[in-house]
């Protein structure tokens, strides 16, 4: 039997607050076991919870960035049950009247547009984390994220294949990094999907039975853990047997998920107004502040990088999606007065070395002032294609000026045509193969040529110079 694929994210992003939601203890990732906890995150009898208005603020902008609704009013809940991670026996959360609701986020796939609906965001409070001893049959708690805000992002059933998943936690990924609520490090768990499948016939109406994999950390993985979970249901229902209702856990270096146990309704936690915490009630003035103070969005910039500066739609879309990325961009096409040429060295260059390094090197000395410098003086002859890479490579490791480092390692093109002429004859006539091969009309010997004067001459000739003089110098044995 064929099925189609129904697919719903629960999203958690913790907030880059410098305090935790309800104490003034420090929001900060990793720190020696149990040193950033007091006794409100610790759940110590007697004490009292205040909210971060600072958690309000970031919950409203995500709000306002997925087109979300704003809740005049809204309240905590406590949501009951016991982990050895949660102290409390609780975790303060919101059930029934969240701060954001009915939203919606627009992705791209393929060549169409799908817009994702989101049923809610809401404010709770993080648990500590377990370390599982690998010697000893025991478990410790690190209580440092204990109390760390979090949002969480509900989506409607609106997916409908793993690659849709992919699709838009990297959307949301890319809009939380814009509006700077969330530093989104999905390694450090700052950023984490529990991926709700289910299946049902394909055409019809009828819910499938839903199972949900918990705290995924990394995109490939939310696309690998929906498909594995598609066909291990597709399995189950061909037999002839049922699917269970159920919570695994996803082992990516198995590429398998396991039974964590049955999957739990809202009736099991005893959800109940929060005593401790007030109602949060909002007035239009608060909202329309953050509103102003919105920045401007991937989709939206995306559009204006075609409209404004004529780069092709990929190339938009790749920069947009990086909000460090775009900045640089921006920022280098103004002082280059090239965007095309910045879009190709980022499209190039700077991917391939995301792609070996990782976003470490847009936090780095490159920024979009030295880029811009650097390409102005390719853009204006001054030096070349090789040597732009190199002074890149240089601008990395000192944060030298590209001036300066031009000045430094001599890079500036060479124009004396007496000397381009005396290299280009020598290796014209020291390479006599090459030579029989281009009067025999094998054109990729000059090719060949043009590599090895360039080479002779540090990469520092200026090209179309090397190509004339190499040009006449070949017209001669024809």
């Amino acid at each position: 039997m064929r099925y189609d694929i129904v697919i719903g994210l629960e999203i958690h992003a913790e907030l880059k607050t410098s305090s935790k939601i309800f104490c003034n203890c420090k929001n900060e990732f990793g720190g020696d076991p149990n040193t950033r906890c007091c006794p409100v995150c610790l759940g110590m009898p007697g004490t009292l919870p205040v909210l971060n208005k600072k958690v309000l603020e970031y919950t409203i902008k995500a709000g306002l960035a997925m087109n979300c609704k704003i809740a005049a009013f809204s309240k905590f809940d406590r949501k009951n049950y016991f982990y050895p991670d949660m102290p409390k026996a609780y975790q303060i959360s919101q059930y029934n009247m969240p701060i954001c609701y009915d939203g919606y986020v627009e992705i791209d796939v393929g060549d169409e547009t799908k817009r994702i609906g989101i049923e809610r965001i809401h404010i709770e409070e993080d648990a500590g984390k377990l370390i599982h001893s690998p010697t000893e049959q025991c478990s410790l708690i690190d209580y440092n994220r204990s109390g760390v805000p979090l949002i969480e992002i509900v989506t409607k059933p609106d997916i409908n294949s793993p690659e849709e998943a992919k699709i838009f936690l990297e959307t949301i990924k890319t809009i939380l990094e814009y509006i700077e609520v969330s530093d989104c490090r999905m390694q450090e768990g700052s950023l984490r999907a529990d991926v709700n499948l289910s299946l049902k016939p394909e055409g019809s109406n009828m819910p499938g039975v839903r199972t949900e994999m918990k705290n995924i950390n990394s995109l490939r993985a939310v696309q690998r853990a929906a498909q594995a979970e598609a066909e291990r249901q597709a399995r189950i229902l061909d037999s002839g047997q049922k699917v269970y209702q159920e919570t695994r856990r996803w082992d990516d270096s198995k590429g398998e998920s396991f039974l964590m146990r049955d999957k739990e309704e809202s009736m099991d936690y005893r959800y109940f107004p929060e005593p401790d915490l007030p109602p949060v009630c909002l007035d239009d003035d608060f909202i329309n502040t953050i509103r102003k103070s919105m920045p401007e969005l991937p989709r939206m910039r995306r559009e204006r990088y075609m409209n404004q500066y004529g780069i092709p739609k990929y190339d938009a879309d790749l920069i947009t999606q990086n909000r460090l990325l775009a900045d640089i961009f921006e920022k280098a096409s103004e002082i280059c007065g090239n965007p095309k040429l910045v879009s190709n060295w980022i499209m190039t260059d700077i991917m391939k070395r995301m792609n070996e390094e990782g976003e470490k090197i847009l936090q780095s000395y490159l920024n979009g002032e030295n880029f811009g410098q650097l390409l102005l003086l390719l853009d204006k002859g001054e030096i070349t294609h090789a040597s732009a890479i190199q002074v890149i490579d240089e601008l990395l490791k000192t944060g030298e000026e590209p001036v300066e480092i031009v000045e430094r390692l001599n890079l500036r093109v060479m124009r004396d045509e007496s000397l381009v002429t005396k290299t280009v004859e020598q290796v014209v006539s020291s390479n006599p193969q090459a030579l029989n091969d281009y009067i025999s009309g094998k054109k990729k010997a000059f090719g060949f040529f043009m590599g090895k004067i360039m080479a002779d001459l540090q990469g520092r000739a200026d090209p179309s110079l090397v190509r004339e003089i190499l040009t006449k110098e070949l017209q001669r044995y024809l």
